[in-house]
């Protein structure tokens, strides 16, 4: 009996790494061309006026942050995850709301990606000020264009960001 409770131990000790292993080779979800923008970008707002982003993996490669930041201004961070074999986002915005958006299915050209709205936690009114959408277009590897659209009182106002990326 020690013999049969001693070899249990023995496999139980050698079987429980290979089992972590198996788990932590899984594969990451498809971002398609977001994955690209790992790295650091300059750019400029609407009004011209200079900004950066960041885009870094978290979450074992589950997870794309962007942080957008101006001078003077609150910093804006984005989540880009895998949901139900798509792609989402959560928008972190200065203006106190969270919306979350799906992207597009894709339609064969890598160089643009939408995303459009699914919900939002704390927003009051539906006619509040949100982000409603934001579009992505890759000019190349090194600049990109996004076009964010407001939902500000039934209508929707582009905020339309350039970037290239610092080298």
């Amino acid at each position: 009996m020690k013999w049969l409770l001693t070899l249990s131990l023995i496999l139980y000790a050698v079987a429980g790494p290979f089992q972590l292993v198996r788990a932590d080779t899984s594969t990451a979800p498809d971002f398609g061309p977001l994955a690209s923008l790992v790295g650091e970008w300059q750019g400029k707002d609407p009004e011209g006026k200079p900004m950066t982003a960041s885009y870094q993996w978290t979450g074992g490669g589950t997870s794309l942050v962007e942080t957008m930041m101006k001078a003077d201004k609150p910093v804006m961070t984005t989540m880009y995850h895998a949901d139900k074999g798509g792609l989402m986002l959560t928008h972190y915005c200065k203006l106190g709301n969270q919306p979350r958006m799906r992207a597009d299915k894709a339609d064969g050209n890598a160089k643009m990606l939408g995303f459009h709205f699914v919900d939002i936690t704390n927003l009051a009114n539906p006619t509040d000020p949100h982000m409603h959408k934001v579009s992505f277009t890759f000019q190349d590897q090194d600049h990109f264009t996004q076009e964010w659209m407001l939902s500000k009182d039934g209508k929707e106002l582009p905020h339309r960001f350039e970037f290239t990326r610092v080298k």
